[in-house]
């Protein structure tokens, strides 16, 4: 499979890549799927470690991601805000990068709880910009950069800004920075399939609130 793919080692499966990314899907789904009304990021990061050890997880290759309300306008080097807590009517996303059998997974979401039809307006917005851009590199010969621009014009359509923060990587058998450690947002040729994680994060022009979503292109 290695000669297939560009900038890996000979380690590299896409079968196991594939089904790394599948277990860490089903993480983020099971994780949400704990969380209730009054949860701390804290304690929703503590479910997703005990996912990982129940799953037998080896490592992380990068630290939980758990943004819930106004957190969820910060960039992955960003520190949340204390003491916030899950509402009754709120948006929180999950960012979960997992190393398993050896492959790198990395797979973010946003989530609703109650009846917030802003919040649930900016958890659609952040997958169909996601999907819009996947389908425009898909088309086109276009550069990671020249994609980035085409999610700020996307986000602002929409009704939202495009945090620049959150700008895409490379992935692959661990660890993936051996072969390229920029982001995909100053790539300058076209991301090759299955190898990089679109990253779309928006913040609501007005208001403190915003929504994730990543994956692979593929």
């Amino acid at each position: 499979m290695t000669k297939e793919v560009e900038g890996v080692s000979d380690k590299f499966n896409i079968e196991t890549y594939m089904d790394a990314r599948k277990m860490v899907q089903k993480i983020v789904l099971l994780t949400a799927s704990q969380f209730d009304v009054g949860m701390t990021e804290a304690q929703g990061s503590k479910i997703i470690d005990e996912l990982c050890e129940n799953f037998k997880i080896e490592k992380k290759w990068h630290p939980n991601k758990f943004r819930i309300g106004i957190n969820t306008t910060k960039a992955f080097r960003e520190k949340s805000e204390p003491d916030v807590v899950l509402q009754k009517n709120d948006i929180y996303f999950l960012d979960i990068g997992l190393v398993i059998n050896g492959h790198e997974a990395d797979f973010g979401q946003t989530f609703t709880v109650g009846q917030n039809l802003e919040y649930a307006h900016a958890q659609k917005s952040s997958r169909e910009i996601f999907n819009e851009l996947k389908a425009i590199w898909k088309e086109k010969n276009i550069t990671g950069e020249a994609l980035y621009k085409e999610g700020e014009r996307l986000a602002i359509e929409k009704g939202y800004i495009l945090n620049p923060a959150m700008d895409g990587h490379r992935l692959g058998d661990y660890p993936h920075g051996a072969f390229y450690k920029g982001s995909l947002s100053q790539f300058n040729k076209k991301p090759i399939e299955n190898l990089w994680v679109l990253e779309v994060l928006i913040k609501h022009p007005e208001k403190d609130f915003g929504a994730f979503y990543e994956d692979i292109l593929v």
